[in-house]
């Protein structure tokens, strides 16, 4: 999942740093620091602030290929209007619901297809050689910061055991692709943050399976083995694929690499969309239940929406993704981070990939209800990392340009 936004060039001169390419272009770009695309979506950046890591990038694509990027990216405008046309009017997608969980698990594949596709592998070990104990700081915040959300707020806010799994499930995921583009919003260092995503995205084939049976193993039975099969399968599998097409078949890879970004939010709002019109019935008859069947007053009424089923829905998720972007801006802080370090963990901890606890939840549990929390997640996460990325683009990080990562100092 990606979100993207255009940027008013800056004045200043970009400062010229060692050439660390992660990413492939499809056409040749002028670059004066490392080269980061977001994984997901092929962003053409213009221009970062002066004292970020970030890239300077100017290249002319053709008009058709920035209108595939600009409808890109309307992600979250994709999701929330999917929320609401499957309030209104479940049946719409009910084709794609009745072919679940195939269907959810096909729709991740393709998502993760194409960040494949844009993945140099040699060129992620370059990058962690050169930054070991940043990216291990920032995955070992993703992978027990979140969990830990997840429990103690399933058990301070009293939810069912399925909404309970289901947050924790989310709270176990990876990081999520959208978070590399916030974090360049956010003048954060936005090379971490890709490697993050990617370390892991790879790790999820174990942590995620065995973090969710422990935590989650309480309420109902988890099949670490079963999870991490999957994981596996709708993971790693289409990185590995699309990695291996780009590189035997890099002209094909080229012609198809434009489109890929819009079919990729395309998928994962369906997705999202399709997980609510399981659930609305249900969700729907509990607020409309309290809010018109009731002569309290309106205040009242607003309090026992936020205390049902939906509500709570809502409200954790919410206090996860808040929380999330809370602790791990503070851990990495305490840790002597500088500022653009600090604001990457912060929203690469921050932000899940929801598309992926939606997948296993269909996949491995009864109860469509586990999949609510992610599938919410979809929106919550994306307008409120949306919110963040713009606050802290408004203030500049004070990092000095002489270090680049302080944690890796030896």
């Amino acid at each position: 999942m990606a979100i993207s936004l255009c940027f008013t060039p800056l004045t200043s001169n970009p400062k010229h740093h060692p050439r660390i390419p992660l990413y492939k272009p499809i056409n040749p770009i002028t670059l004066t620091s490392p080269k980061i695309l977001s994984p997901n979506l092929k962003t053409i950046i213009k221009c970062v602030p002066e004292n970020s890591q970030n890239l300077a990038v100017i290249s002319a694509k053709p008009r058709w290929e920035n209108w595939l990027l600009t409808a890109a990216n309307l992600f979250p405008v994709y999701v929330t209007v999917g929320g609401i046309v499957a309030c209104l009017k479940p049946s719409t997608f009910s084709w794609f619901v009745n072919s679940g969980p195939t269907s959810y698990s096909l729709a991740l594949w393709f998502i993760m297809l194409a960040m494949g596709l844009t993945l140099e592998v040699k060129e992620l070990i370059n990058l962690l050689l050169q930054r070991p104990l940043s990216i291990l700081f920032g995955c070992a915040a993703q992978y027990t910061i979140m969990p830990a959300l997840g429990m103690i707020l399933s058990k301070i806010l009293g939810l069912s055991p399925s909404i309970s799994v289901g947050l924790i499930l989310l709270a176990c995921s990876p990081g999520g692709t959208a978070s590399n583009v916030v974090t360049l919003i956010a003048q954060g260092d936005v090379p971490l943050s890709i490697v993050m995503t990617a370390c892991t995205t790879i790790g999820a084939v174990l942590l995620t399976p065995s973090l969710t049976k422990i935590l989650a193993g309480t309420y109902v039975p988890v099949d670490a083995l079963k999870l991490s099969i999957s994981t596996l399968q709708v993971v790693v599998a289409p990185l590995l694929v699309g990695s291996y097409m780009q590189h035997k078949f890099p002209k094909a890879v080229k012609l198809f690499t434009p489109f890929a970004p819009l079919l990729a939010v395309l998928a994962t709002s369906l997705v999202a969309s399709s997980i609510f019109s399981e659930n609305v019935g249900r969700l729907r008859s509990s607020v409309v239940g309290i809010s018109f069947s009731s002569n309290l007053p309106l205040l009242n009424r607003a309090q026992n929406v936020l205390t049902s089923e939906f509500g709570l829905v809502v409200v954790s998720v919410a206090l996860l993704h808040f929380a999330g972007f809370f602790v791990g801006y503070l851990s990495a802080a305490l840790a002597g981070f500088g500022e653009p370090q600090r604001r990457a963990v912060s929203i690469e901890v921050g932000m899940q990939n929801s598309a992926l606890a939606v997948v296993l939840a269909t996949s491995h549990f009864s109860s469509p209800a586990v999949a609510l929390p992610a599938a919410t997640s979809a929106i919550v996460m994306n307008l409120m990392g949306s919110c963040l990325g713009f606050f802290w683009r408004c203030i500049s990080p004070t990092q000095p340009r002489s270090s680049l990562e302080v944690a890796d100092k030896s």
